[in-house]
């Protein structure tokens, strides 16, 4: 197990380790977010390398999952009748 593994600020999602750059100094979330697509980062501690991040083009949404569905009212209805009925249920 990692030695980070219950670090704040870091979960495993599926088989990809998450980081959020909320709970980072910002300095090293600026040098995170700067990474090009294949550079790479290494991670050294008292002089030795630890680890080594290479950066990686954003995934991006496809029109199902991000534009189309949120542009689409009567999903939107939809969604906001769900919103709703759970807010009335709970108070």
């Amino acid at each position: 197990m990692s030695r980070f593994a219950g670090a704040r600020g870091a979960a495993k999602i599926g088989g990809m380790k998450r980081i959020d750059l909320d709970d980072l100094p910002p300095r090293l979330a600026q040098l995170l977010t700067s990474v090009e697509d294949g550079e790479d980062v290494l991670l050294v501690r008292d002089g030795m390398v630890e680890g080594r991040l290479t950066g990686g083009a954003v995934a991006q949404a496809t029109p199902e999952e991000g534009e189309e569905a949120e542009r689409d009212p009567e999903r939107m209805g939809e969604v906001m009748e769900h919103f709703r009925a759970m807010m009335e249920d709970d108070f």
